[in-house]
């Protein structure tokens, strides 16, 4: 599986959507995380579809769209239509999630689900056939900025061990406090897609997602 840094677009400066994107792009960046939060299932609110189908026709980046929200499957056509690729959902915010894992594809997007940090691995086993991705939340969602859970990288390296022993080609990615200081134990755990916020959208986005990706091999 093809190591990627997936840049948090929570993180950019949305006065300088066009400028950071394309600071990462210049980079060699192909992947863009997406984190939609509801007010609900956490304590804070981002953005919706309506934001992401502005960006859409200005970026060649995938989508990798990531909904912190209680019960979202009415909105899968809308994020769909926005021109996402893939959605991944909480296994903590959906009643019945083989259901809407189904609806995801049918819409003909690749399909995830989240953990959040208390969450056990073992929870994936019957819906891991199903995915296409599992994102392992390194901090509680809500934020950015946050710190590493460094209890994390033992779940992060349960779940590979998952994915290789059922023999699908599922991505395995983190999110959470993640910067360089940390990238290579995440890497070395496991992980396919690491998600960096604060630590690309800083000062100079291109200068740290070129060091992030000297650390990916790229």
């Amino acid at each position: 599986m093809e190591r990627q840094l997936v840049p948090s677009l929570l993180s950019a400066d949305f006065y300088r959507l066009e400028e950071e994107l394309a600071a990462v792009e210049r980079a060699g960046v192909t992947h863009l995380h997406l984190d939609v939060m509801d007010g609900q299932f956490v304590q804070n609110i981002s953005y919706g579809p309506g934001v992401i189908a502005k960006l859409r026709p200005h970026t060649d980046l995938f989508f990798d769209t990531h909904l912190m929200v209680r019960e979202p499957s009415y909105l899968f056509p809308a994020f769909q239509k926005a021109g996402c690729q893939l959605l991944t959902v909480h296994w903590e915010a959906v009643t019945h999630l083989h259901r809407a894992i189904q609806e995801i594809h049918a819409l003909g997007m690749k399909a995830g689900v989240a953990l959040n940090p208390a969450t056990p691995a073992s929870v994936l086993e019957s819906i891991l056939p199903d995915l296409d991705l599992v994102l392992v939340m390194s901090v509680n969602p809500g934020f950015g900025g946050q710190s590493f859970i460094t209890t994390m990288l033992p779940k992060i390296r349960q779940v590979k061990a998952m994915i290789e022993a059922s023999g699908r080609p599922i991505i395995l990615e983190a999110d959470g406090g993640i910067n360089l200081g940390n990238v290579d134990e995440v890497l070395e755990a496991g992980c396919d897609w690491v998600v960096a916020g604060s630590a690309v959208f800083g000062k100079d986005a291109e200068k740290a997602a070129r060091a992030f990706q000297e650390h990916l091999g790229k």
